[in-house]
């Protein structure tokens, strides 16, 4: 059959998806583009109201074109009925379940052969455990890195997240198939290595090795490679902060971090219900920046929740100016169907594109700020895969991404450049000495 997988949301997605793409390939089915397609597998994401509509209308318009349509990800474990409702042919595949993406698609080729596909008739598999995340083929979408899932779910419950609904509690995977995972892969040419989860700072507390051990041995494993430490919320790190930020210093681990704070009001804290004061993000920040000077941050924040005031809006802007984070992902809330939120007031539409357009320009400003900086900066960095268009994408210890054009550069090298321009996304550098 021509299939074609369309992948939408988090590093965790894009990891399933990769698994899933293997899989279709070995089972000798044809992967082609949505318009070609005799299948199509929506590998979903429901954290936002925008990527849910978009992916409600492809599952509708596929069905009213008569393509079979596969959803997997995290839709169907919270919004089945708006699925089949849009689609009430489309086939299942839970979020746990990735693995088997061959069952659907042996149901659907017999169905279709044998010609006994009934109207309403679908095939939905779901499992209560997650299954096949690790040590599996995978058809990477850059064969120099790998996406490694330590584990899945959540042991929090944010009023505005439907992610805990829809991935369960917390279920770290095993350490000992983690690093043997990540040592195929260094064996197989990756030299970055990304860690993620729905928060990595949870690992291992349902098991009683936590993420700093697991660190330590992800780093001793042989070979040139760099590991990123993905999303991590601040109430996670707290209690393993001393042992986390010993663990970070090993010149395998880029000086990365990426900490969702979502308000920088103690009052909207705790009306998101997060466990966190911005007490403990200073002291995250603070404990993290003493040691490692040219710490990348990385943060997210909703604009507007609902009983969101003038003046706690004005704190976060005021704590964004004095930490400068490299990056702010900024969303809009929208309230997410089943959670604590969902019937909360709103606060006024106008208002919250305001604060977000203010937030956004105060971000750019700091942005530009930090680039005119690292004009002329001159080290070593770390070369990771090749550019989209023309010659390496590197990586300084921090990470911050920095372009070279020059293509006698492998993945895997460390090189000497000095920046010599920044663009939107990425610095330009040359080689020196």
């Amino acid at each position: 059959m021509k299939v074609h997988v369309a992948t939408y949301g988090c590093s965790a997605n894009q990891a399933s998806a990769e698994i899933m793409i293997e899989s279709i390939k070995q089972m000798g089915h044809e992967l082609v583009g949505e318009k070609d397609a005799e299948v199509v597998v929506l590998n979903s994401c429901t954290v936002k109201y925008t990527t849910e509509q978009k992916i409600l209308h492809k599952i509708r318009e596929n069905g009213k074109k008569g393509v079979e349509v596969v959803v997997a990800g995290c839709m169907p474990q919270v919004q089945l009925d708006d699925i089949l409702k849009n689609n009430p042919r489309a086939h299942i595949l839970g979020v746990n379940s990735i693995s088997r993406v061959g069952d659907v698609l042996d149901g659907i080729e017999k169905s279709c052969v044998s010609g006994d596909l009934m109207a309403g008739e679908r095939i939905e598999i779901f499992s209560s455990e997650p299954e096949g995340f690790l040590n599996t083929g995978r058809a990477r979408f850059n064969p120099n890195i790998h996406i490694c899932q330590i584990s899945q779910g959540c042991n929090y419950k944010c009023a505005y997240c439907i992610v805990k609904l829809a991935r369960g509690r917390l279920r770290s995977f095993d350490p000992k198939e983690i690093v043997r995972d990540i040592e195929t892969a260094v064996n197989e040419g990756c030299r970055e290595i990304w860690l993620t989860s729905q928060d990595n700072g949870q690992y291992g507390m349902d098991i009683g090795i936590r993420l700093p051990e697991l660190l330590k041995m992800v780093t001793a494993i042989p070979g040139d490679f760099k590991v990123r430490v993905g999303m991590m919320n601040p109430f996670s790190v707290m209690p393993i902060l001393d042992d986390f930020v010993d663990a970070f210093d090993n010149d395998k681990i880029y000086k990365f971090v990426h900490l969702p704070i979502q308000s920088a009001s103690d009052d909207v804290l705790k009306c998101m219900n997060r466990f966190h004061s911005i007490k403990d993000v200073d002291d995250i920040i603070t404990g993290f920046r003493s040691k490692f000077y040219d710490l990348t941050l990385f943060t997210d924040i909703i604009v507007g929740f609902p009983g969101e005031k003038d003046e706690d809006f004005e704190r976060t802007v005021e704590w964004v100016k004095k930490y400068k984070p490299d990056k702010v992902n900024t969303s809009r809330y929208t309230p997410r169907p089943h959670t604590k939120a969902w019937g909360y007031r709103n606060i006024d539409s106008r208002i919250v594109v305001n604060r977000s357009n203010e937030l956004h320009r105060v971000c750019e400003e700091i942005k530009l700020d930090a680039k005119k900086r690292m004009i002329g900066w001159k080290g070593a960095v770390f070369v990771s895969k090749k550019a989209k268009f023309e010659g390496f994408m590197a990586r300084t210890d921090s990470y911050k991404p920095v372009v070279i054009k020059d293509n006698t550069l492998s993945p895997g090298q460390m090189c000497e450049v000095e920046i010599t321009d920044a663009t939107a996304g990425y610095f330009l550098g040359q080689s020196v000495g």
